[in-house]
C-alpha cells in the first residue's frame, strides 16, 4: 500500500491528495445544487460520475505532478472540500498550459475562512514548493464570496470574459507581487 502524499498543513487544515476514498464527501460536495450555483448548475446526480472525478484529479498527479488537494479537518479528519491548483491544458480566456487556483467546500464549512486559508497555503505552495512564475483564478462575476477571497489571498483583477454561457472575473498573481504578509497587516 502507497503512503498518502501530504502537500501542505496549515494550523487547522492538511492539503493532501484526493483519494478513492473521498468518493463519499466529493459526492456530498458535487451533488449540492447551492454548491454549483455558480458552476453553470449542473451537480453531480450519482456516485459513478464520482469516480469518474477522481480518476481525473489522480491523473493529473501523474501527468503534471500537480492536481486539486483534499481538504481535510485535522483534528477530525473529515474531508471538508478541495483546493489547490491544476494545470489547464484546455484554453480557457486566451490562455493555456496555465495553473488555476480553485477550491469548494461542503457547505456546512462555508463562512469558517477555510477557502481563504487553503487558498493561501496552495499560492504558497505554487511559488515556494513548485517554484511557478504565476498563478491564475476564475471565478463567476455573481458569485461575491468567491471573488472576495480570490482578492483577499492577492490575486488582482485583470478583466471579465465568458466562460461559455457564464460571464466570470480573471485574476492574476505573479511570484514578484506575492507577499504573504502585506494582506494580513
Amino acid at each position: 500500500m502507497t503512503e498518502m502524499k501530504i502537500f501542505v498543513e496549515t494550523e487547522r487544515l492538511i492539503l493532501r491528495e484526493i483519494l478513492p476514498t473521498d468518493i463519499d464527501g466529493m459526492f456530498e460536495l458535487d451533488s449540492d445544487p447551492k454548491v454549483h450555483r455558480y458552476l453553470g448548475n449542473k451537480p453531480i446526480t450519482d456516485k459513478d460520475q464520482i469516480v469518474k472525478v477522481i480518476n481525473f484529479i489522480r491523473q493529473q498527479y501523474i501527468e503534471h505532478g500537480i492536481g486539486r488537494f483534499a481538504i481535510v479537518d485535522k483534528k477530525t479528519n473529515t474531508f471538508m472540500g478541495w483546493t489547490g491548483l491544476k494545470l489547464e491544458t484546455k484554453r480557457i480566456n486566451n490562455h493555456q498550459n496555465y495553473y488555476d487556483l480553485g477550491y469548494r467546500l461542503i457547505r456546512k464549512y462555508w463562512g469558517q475562512g477555510i477557502a481563504s486559508e487553503s487558498a493561501i497555503a496552495s499560492i504558497d505552495y505554487a511559488f515556494n514548493i513548485l517554484n511557478l512564475e504565476e498563478v491564475y483564478a476564475a471565478a463567476g462575476c455573481e458569485n461575491i464570496a468567491s471573488n472576495k477571497i480570490i482578492q483577499k489571498v492577492g490575486l488582482n483583477f485583470i478583466q471579465t470574459f465568458y466562460y461559455e454561457d457564464l460571464k466570470c472575473n480573471w485574476y492574476k498573481i505573479d511570484k514578484n507581487g506575492y507577499d504573504i504578509k502585506k494582506r494580513f497587516q
